[in-house]
């Protein structure tokens, strides 16, 4: 296995983030983000952007961390038991977007990159990502579009990646305890260290630079939208479903937890505002009983005729 080029990968995420931000400032147009830059007692540490209570983000958080320890954290080892007890270093780059308007969609994305050092052996590396869409209120274009640009993200490196990392979204984001999708999926990869790492690299590239592309154009339809406390309330309450998948299952939660990062850097993914209602269902035919009907059961986006 070629030896990873860890500055490179440094260097890219570090842009990529420079790069979300300064296009969601602009695409909001009312705020800016606060940087937190902190560091981790056991090694490394990173930088922590906010935006909140924009004219279009109620928050949006975009975090850049390069971390290192002595030894891998169950969540990582989970998938791996032969690492277990190995040091390591982590970079990423992960964000989620939670606009004021129910009909723009929350959003998440992240590209990260593991290297494991074993003793008298070589660094064993692999990359992991992948983006994806979370609607309140579902629009097959909006969708359509996002699964294209997922789609053009794969282009070039293999012809299977696209649906082989399309099930893996379906599944990876998956509320286990309630049998209901997160959102309409996009793409989500792991443990990628295949075909040498100019590859890998180029396909995590790939990803993150696709993320603007497949986002925007959404934000840009659905931003002026009207809506009302009808919309504003199922928003909330949908948000909830978020909370619960990110807390439960989330992979990048759980390490960042295990690994000693920084709380509220790991934590910022959550909505600033939320709400849960007990048995709560929709109303037969409305517009939110479409989204659990229509949108929150996999399927294959690109079949679609329009």
């Amino acid at each position: 296995m070629d030896a990873p080029d860890v500055d490179a990968v440094e260097s890219y995420l570090a842009s990529l983030q420079e790069r979300i931000t300064t296009a969601l400032e602009q695409v909001d147009g009312g705020a800016r983000f606060r940087e937190d830059a902190w560091q981790r007692s056991e090694g490394g540490g990173g930088r922590t952007r906010v935006l909140t209570q924009g004219t279009l983000f109620e928050q949006a958080g975009v975090n850049f961390s390069y971390v290192h320890g002595q030894r891998l954290p169950p969540s990582a080892t989970a998938q791996r038991p032969e690492l277990a007890g190995c040091a390591f270093r982590a970079l990423g780059v992960s964000l989620v977007i939670h606009p004021f308007n129910p009909y723009v969609p929350t959003s998440h994305c992240n590209v990260r990159f593991f290297v494991a050092d074993k003793p008298q052996a070589a660094a064993i590396w692999w990359f992991g990502g992948g983006f994806d869409l979370t609607p309140c209120y579902g629009f097959e274009e909006d969708v359509m579009h996002w699964h294209r640009s997922a789609r053009a993200a794969c282009d070039g490196f293999d012809q299977r990646y696209y649906a082989r990392f399309k099930q893996w979204c379906d599944e990876y984001f998956l509320i286990k305890h309630r049998g209901e999708s997160r959102g309409v999926g996009g793409l989500f990869f792991d443990d990628l260290n295949e075909n040498g790492f100019e590859h890998c690299f180029g396909f995590m590239k790939s990803v993150g630079d696709h993320f603007l592309p497949a986002y925007l154009p959404i934000v840009e339809r659905r931003k002026d939208m009207p809506y009302g406390e009808r919309e504003r309330e199922f928003q909330l309450y949908r948000r909830g479903r978020y909370v619960e998948f990110n807390l439960v299952y989330d992979r990048g939660t759980l390490f960042g937890l295990q690994s000693g990062g920084r709380t509220e850097s790991i934590l910022m993914s959550l909505p600033p505002r939320v709400a849960w209602r007990y048995n709560w269902r929709p109303e037969p035919g409305s517009p939110e009983a479409k989204l659990y009907a229509d949108f929150l059961k996999p399927k294959d986006w690109l079949a679609l005729k329009r």
